[in-house]
This record gives structure tokens, C-alpha cells and sequence, in this order.
């Protein structure tokens, strides 16, 4: 027995096809079947419905030879049916199986079409298998189906149910049967004139009653002004447009406000970071979304001091599920409400900034004020949970993450010979985000009238930066640079990571300083000509396919690229992005979550990281953010 028949593995998903619209999702082969691979399956919510589809054609098998996407919900593949073809060389009996998504529903439309001069006489069959797995099982590698139950229904093809999840199948003039096992065939019969065309449909409706958020039924919002003069970034961005708008989602009682769903397949929920970091690197382009995501995220925040959730008071959401996620072999297990982030109150603070400089209505911010206060009190005083006036994280349970900024795994915070840090950890990029919340929220409450708070934001602001000076930076052979973090025994943690690139523009360094990080981020241990390595070559744990340790992220670099054109450095900045856009063009503008961190040199297309998310909230956001720095107005 081989190790990958033996150990569960996580899905590969970069060679699979996606159609969505949050929160259902449909992963398939390149002809539209499902079940060959670990990740294929009609998904609704945190379930997954359906394991297995398979299209048949009697006297014929179907030879796929297209997958034509048409946005991210709808995708119309193409295949031959040379078994009923006549004996020339050009084929003339193909077969389009059109499939749209839309919230809650999955339709296919079949169609026939025929070239030929003799009839033809054939059925086709659509074959599904339900299944019912949750998620986090798919994800785990341990998907097996659970118990449910099928019924005809004389309205539909058959209703299948399992706990609080059903779906229904209708199939118009097609014959149905079910088996033993629970499976659904749908059998139409083909009589097809010669030159004749002949359509079919079907459909999927699928329920949860335990999901916890929805779809949204507003129409996705009209952009423009950011047309660019480089072809690729107008390609990529009309891609990300469309998955933002995919991926937009609400909590089902306040259906007005909506946000970002982190991304597919295993993030469609409510994510803190990924939520407001897609809203603000997005915020040029979409102002509501700012908005809306800072007012879901204010009706969630933290009330009470809980170490089993990582709740504290004014903290703000890392994750909203509708039940426990179990990760067995990491030893996770989270609650349905967690709080395990230390960054997301910092940048919800910082989007709510930049959402009132970009012209949020009064009334708007100051509905979020008494957030802002709560928000505020847990970032100055809570979060410091060692007394060293630093921002840090320890999980107090155990089976939390241990790693609570955006780079989450467990080997993600690392010295520079590749011991791992342990904590409580402080890491830079947060203490420049809480520096970068201070100043700014210090400035928005002066425009809401006088009083202490400002003067005292400030003054905290200015501590923290001396203090951020005086223990953050170290010299190795690489440079000086910020240490990625302060560990349990507050000793900066030397190695040279991606994380130093959120630092720009947030004002804790000052302009030299800036540069000097801009000028190692371009350097070859940290630049691949696709983007910037979240970890050093010069570190002993780098690895181009390791998650935290030498890949590259889109919204990483493209933070990184932002923070270069806020600080002045434009050239620099855009020579991030133009690596940007080489790794956009080699993914086909769909970008993925992060690949691998092999250079330009090496590879002339970004090697796949094969388990990254796509689409990904913050890095469809990141073209938004390409494109603003292309037109200089950041």
C-alpha cells in the first residue's frame, strides 16, 4: 500500500474546474464529470452534497475536448461523439453540456448537435451519487458519506435528504430511477434528424438549514475608471471583478450587509482578515462593501474574555462557521465562533479609516464609533498579553491555532536557521498595523469633535513606533531588516519574510527605512519575477512549495506593492506589479490563493501551488490594487 493510500491527504485542486456563486460551488473534471478527483463535488455551504455526476451517451463515449469558462458561474464544456459519427475525418456529432451556478441551484443544459445525414437514436444518461460529507472531511482527506434517504417526489426527479441538508433534482422529459445505494439516473431519449439540434435540461436545488450565512440577491456593482493600458491587467481585472462578485455573501438577518467570503472551496464563510483586507484592497472600486463588512464584523465583536473561542472584549471575528471545525491532523479544533486573529481589530480599525477618507457618509461611521471605542480599548490595552507593549497571541486552549496573524500555519513563524518561534508571539506587521489604526482612528475622531482620545492614540502610537525601533530590527548576512517577530523570551526572530512588506506605508518605519526593506523585498531571495516569497532563499526552512515558508501570495505581494506606492518608492511598486501581472497572465487571470515560490528564471509560467485556493477573496482584490498603483493613486 502506497503512503497516499494509507495517509488522508488534502484535494489537489489546480487542475480542476470551478463554477460558484457563494455559498454553493460545483469542482469537476475538465469535462464537466465528478468524482475522479479528491476535491470534486456539488457543494453548499459547508457541505458537500453531491460526490459523484457522470454523463453518458449510448453507442458513443464523450470525448471532452473544451472547458470555455463564462464568468465564475457559468462554464460550457464541449465533447465529441464520434461513436455516432459518420467515417469522415471532421468530427460531426458533438455534445455541449452547459452548467451555471447560481445560489442554492445547479442547472445543466445538454445539447446535441448533429452534422451528420443519417439519424440518430441514442440516450443519455446523467448519473449522481449523493453524499453529504461535511467540508472540513473533504478538506481532511476523509470524506465518506453519510446516512440519507431518497423519495420520488411526482414534482421533481427525486428529493434526497441527510440531518439538516437536502437537495432536489428535476429533470423535465427525462426517465428516472433510483438504486438501492441512493443513486439517481436521469435518462432522456435522443431521436435526432439529421442536421438537428436537441436540448435537455436539469436541475439541483440544494438547502442547509444550518448554514449560518447566505447569498445575496443585489446586483453586483457597476465598475469603472480603472481601464489600463497593459492588456493583462484589464484581462485580470475583469476576472477578479467577477469573482468578488461571486463571492459576495450575508448573514441571513441582516441580508443589506455583505462581505467577502474568504474564498473556494473551503472558505465560503465569514472570515475577519481575509474579509477586511479584501474590502480595503478593493475599496477604490467598492466603497458599499466597506462599509457593509465593517458593520457584520462590528455586530460579531468580542463581549466577554473566553480562552475557548479567543474571545475578548472588542476584539474582532477570525471565523464564523455553522459547526466545530475539527483538523485532526493538526490537532485544531475550532469553535463555530472563533476569535483566534490578532491583526483583524487592527485592520477593521484601518479599513473603517480608509473607508471614511474615501468618503463614508458621516452618519455611517458614526453608527461604528462605539465599535471603534471597544475596538480600540482591546487593541491599546488586551492585546499586550505579557506586558512588553507589544500586540501578541498565545493560544490558551491548546487545540487553537497556534499561529494567529495571516500566516497561520503551525511552522510559520520560524528563525533564520529554521527552529520554530514560540510564544506568545509578537509579529511585526501587527505592531504596524495597530501604529497605522492609532494614527488614523486619532484623525477621525478630531473630524467627530474634541476630546482626549486623539491626543493619547497618538501619544500610544509614537511609544510603539521607539519601541517597534529599538527591538525589532536585526542584521544577518542577508541585511538589516524588521525581524518577522518578538518570540516568548522577546527575542526578534531573524528571519527575512514577506511580512516585513505590510510594514510600508503604515508609518512605523521611517522613509530610509522603507526603502531599505523595498530594496530586499526586489532582491533575488525574496523576488521570484511573480511576486515576492513570503520566506528568504537564505532561510533554512525556505521551500518553494512550503504554505508560509518561500511561496507567494497575490495579496501579500500586492500589500507590499501598496505600502512601497503610499511610501513614495512608485517605481519600486511597480515593479512588483509587474510581476504581478506575468503571474496573472500564466494562471489565465484566474489567480490562485499562492504558488510556488520558484523564480522567473527557472520557470516561464508560475509553477501551481496544487491545494490553493481559487477564487481567493484578497487576491481577486489585489488587481484592484495593481491597478490603482499603475495609475499612481495610492
Amino acid at each position: 500500500m502506497t503512503s497516499t493510500e494509507s495517509t488522508p491527504l488534502q484535494p489537489l485542486l489546480s487542475d480542476a474546474v470551478i463554477v460558484l456563486r457563494a455559498p454553493t460551488q460545483v469542482w469537476s473534471g475538465r469535462g464537466g464529470d465528478i468524482g475522479a478527483a479528491a476535491i470534486d463535488g456539488v457543494y453548499h455551504g459547508d457541505v458537500r452534497h453531491v460526490s459523484s455526476l457522470e454523463l453518458t451517451c449510448a453507442g458513443s463515449p464523450v470525448e471532452w475536448i473544451s472547458a470555455t469558462p463564462h464568468g465564475p458561474s457559468r462554464v460550457v464544456f464541449g465533447g465529441l461523439l464520434r461513436g455516432l459519427d459518420d467515417p469522415l475525418p471532421d468530427p460531426r456529432v458533438r455534445l455541449l453540456r452547459d452548467r451555471r451556478v447560481i445560489d442554492g441551484a445547479v442547472d445543466e443544459t445538454l445539447t446535441v448537435q448533429s452534422r451528420v445525414r443519417h439519424r440518430i437514436r441514442t440516450t443519455i444518461d446523467v448519473r449522481l451519487t449523493p453524499e453529504f460529507a461535511p467540508l472540513h472531511d473533504v478538506k481532511s482527506g476523509r470524506a465518506h458519506a453519510q446516512e440519507f434517504s431518497t423519495q420520488r417526489d411526482p414534482d421533481a426527479a427525486a428529493v434526497v435528504r441527510s440531518g439538516t441538508a437536502s437537495f432536489v433534482v428535476s429533470a423535465p422529459d427525462a426517465d428516472i430511477e433510483t438504486n438501492a445505494g441512493g443513486g439517481i439516473c436521469l435518462r432522456w431519449a435522443i431521436d435526432l434528424a439529421p442536421g438537428d439540434d436537441l436540448t435537455v435540461t436539469w436541475r439541483i436545488d440544494l438547502r442547509d438549514e444550518a448554514i449560518v450565512v447566505a447569498g445575496v440577491q443585489s446586483p453586483p456593482a457597476v465598475h469603472g475608471g480603472l481601464a489600463a493600458a497593459d492588456p493583462r491587467l484589464n484581462r485580470w481585472l475583469d476576472t477578479a471583478l467577477g469573482d468578488l462578485d461571486a463571492l459576495r455573501l450575508c448573514l441571513p438577518d441582516h441580508p443589506q450587509d455583505e462581505f467577502y467570503a474568504a474564498g473556494a472551496p473551503w472558505f465560503f464563510t465569514l472570515f475577519g482578515r481575509d474579509s477586511l483586507w479584501a474590502a480595503r484592497l478593493a475599496l477604490p472600486l467598492d466603497r458599499e462593501r466597506a462599509g457593509s463588512t465593517l458593520r457584520v464584523l462590528a455586530r460579531l465583536q468580542g463581549s466577554v474574555d473566553d480562552p475557548a473561542s479567543a474571545q475578548e472584549p472588542g476584539k474582532i471575528l477570525h471565523e464564523l462557521r455553522s459547526s466545530t471545525l475539527v483538523l485532526p491532523q493538526e490537532g485544531v479544533t475550532l469553535p463555530p465562533v472563533y476569535y483566534g486573529s490578532v491583526d483583524a481589530t487592527a485592520l477593521w480599525i484601518c479599513l473603517l479609516v480608509d473607508a471614511w477618507r474615501a468618503g463614508m457618509p458621516d452618519a455611517e461611521v458614526g453608527e461604528l464609533l462605539p465599535a471603534l471605542d471597544r475596538a480600540l480599548e482591546w487593541m491599546t490595552t488586551v492585546a499586550d498579553h505579557d506586558g512588553d507593549g507589544f500586540l501578541d497571541y498565545v493560544d490558551r486552549t491548546g487545540h487553537g491555532l497556534a499561529n494567529q496573524g495571516w500566516k497561520d500555519s503551525g511552522d510559520s513563524i520560524q528563525w533564520r536557521d529554521g527552529r520554530l518561534a514560540e510564544g506568545p508571539i509578537a509579529l511585526c506587521e501587527v505592531q504596524g498595523y495597530a501604529y497605522e489604526a492609532a494614527v488614523g482612528a486619532a484623525d477621525l475622531l478630531d473630524a467627530f469633535g474634541p476630546g482626549a482620545r486623539p491626543v493619547e492614540l497618538r501619544a500610544w502610537a509614537g511609544a510603539l513606533k521607539e519601541r517597534f525601533a529599538a527591538s525589532f530590527w536585526v542584521q544577518t548576512p542577508e541585511g538589516r531588516y524588521p525581524a518577522v517577530a518578538l518570540d516568548r523570551d522577546k527575542q526578534a526572530v531573524d528571519s527575512l519574510t514577506s511580512n516585513v512588506g505590510h510594514l510600508l506605508g503604515t508609518g512605523i518605519l521611517d522613509h530610509a527605512e522603507e526603502a531599505a526593506v523595498a530594496e530586499l523585498l526586489l532582491a533575488d531571495s525574496m523576488s521570484t519575477g511573480f511576486g515576492i516569497r513570503t520566506m528568504s532563499t537564505g532561510a533554512a526552512g525556505y521551500w518553494p512549495l512550503s504554505y508560509h515558508g518561500g511561496s507567494v501570495w497575490t495579496h501579500d505581494t500586492a500589500i507590499a506593492a501598496r505600502g512601497m506606492a503610499r511610501a513614495g518608492l512608485i517605481d519600486q511598486a511597480r515593479t512588483v506589479v509587474g510581476g504581478l501581472l506575468a503571474a496573472a497572465e500564466g494562471f489565465g487571470y484566474r489567480v490562485p490563493e499562492l504558488h510556488a515560490g520558484d523564480p522567473s528564471e527557472e520557470t516561464r509560467v508560475p509553477t501551481p501551488y496544487p491545494a490553493a485556493c481559487r477564487p481567493q477573496a484578497w487576491s481577486a482584490a489585489a488587481a484592484v490594487a495593481c491597478a490603482e498603483i499603475l495609475a499612481a493613486r495610492v
